[in-house]
């Protein structure tokens, strides 16, 4: 029986404004945040949330995983935390015989969702803990590994890293996040709401509208999402189009770019585009996709010489600089 294709991006589309209408009983605006929060969660990447104490981010992490019925876990990142308090170790267990052995005890790492709160507070060695479980979804201890259970999802947060007591996060585990996302400062009518929701005697708590099942499902469809080879060329010319050293930079990338993306740069987009396509009502991928899926894929894989930072240049300039002077790739 042959698939009825619009009839399956119906129901995703169905599912994602469910997901949405419940994190939203919680969460005060924020819609382009959370839309990005759900889109790197079905194309199986993790995010990076950045913003100053006290936004959401937190909250938003707990509430998807009160929305999604999974495992959650949380980790608050301090300077004094080791990669064990993580991934788990090894220890000593005694029977009722007195017999001895070495028994894995798991650490928070092994659940669906993680909330790896204020990541950038710990040392570069603990941060580094979690560079195999995002990338190969494993723990590796002792010389065993372990698989991790999927969904398996990191939502990291961090404050700007001109704040006290920070440590930055190397590019090597910057790559491994699909999406960077900077949540913005509520607007004042926000802000009512938000008093209104917290300071009075009700508490508004989500409830699960999807399972982990359906996420794997929509996972699947997303991948079978096709794109035309002009477009693909198009989001490669705009990863491509962020080296200074390659043919005819733009003149902000030769100025102020010291070091262009990565190839998971590359496949963040398409990923992202892909499910973008299905928000969208499409089974296709079209260069608005790959606009939209851009600035949040390369802003964290862009990185500014001494003149941009000096300068106090974005990378989100340079990149809607780029798409501005990138031609689109004629359909053939």
């Amino acid at each position: 029986m042959p698939r009825d294709i619009e009839k399956e991006v119906s129901e995703f589309r169905a599912k994602i404004e469910t997901l949405r209408a419940e994190i939203g009983r919680v969460i005060v605006g924020q819609r382009d945040v959370i839309d990005s929060v759900i889109l790197c969660l079905l194309a199986d990447g993790q995010v990076l949330l950045e913003g100053v104490p006290g936004l959401g981010k937190t909250m938003l992490v707990k509430t998807l995983s009160e929305a999604i019925d999974c495992k959650f876990s949380r980790v608050q990142f301090t300077p004094d935390m080791m990669p064990s308090d993580i991934v788990g170790t090894n220890m000593i267990i005694e029977d009722e015989r007195g017999n001895k052995a070495l028994e894995f005890q798991k650490g928070p790492v092994f659940t669906n969702i993680l909330l790896a709160d204020e990541i950038n507070r710990a040392t570069p060695k603990t941060q580094a803990a979690l560079l195999e479980a995002m990338q190969e979804k494993s723990v590796t201890v002792g010389g065993h590994t372990y698989a991790l259970e999927a969904p398996f999802f990191v939502m990291a947060t961090q404050n700007p890293l001109e704040m006290e007591g920070t440590y930055p996060l190397p590019e090597a585990q910057l790559d491994r996040f699909l999406f960077k996302v900077n949540v913005p400062f509520p607007t004042k009518e926000e802000l009512h709401e938000v008093l209104k929701r917290t300071t009075s005697t009700t508490t508004t708590r989500a409830h699960a509208v999807m399972t982990k099942d359906e996420v794997l499902t929509l996972r699947a469809l997303a991948k079978e999402v096709p794109i035309a080879d002009h477009v693909q060329d198009y989001a490669l010319k705009l990863v491509l189009g962020t080296h200074p050293e390659l043919d005819k930079p733009t003149a902000m990338v030769k100025q102020y770019v010291r070091f262009g993306s990565s190839p998971r740069g590359a496949q963040a987009v398409i990923k992202a585009a892909k499910i973008h396509a299905i928000f969208e009502g499409r089974f296709n991928v079209s260069n608005d996709d790959i606009r939209f899926a851009a600035v949040p894929a390369l802003r964290h894989r862009t990185i500014l010489n001494f003149e941009g930072e000096a300068e106090g240049i974005s990378t989100d300039d340079i990149i809607r600089d780029l798409i501005k002077n990138t031609k689109e790739t004629a359909d053939k």
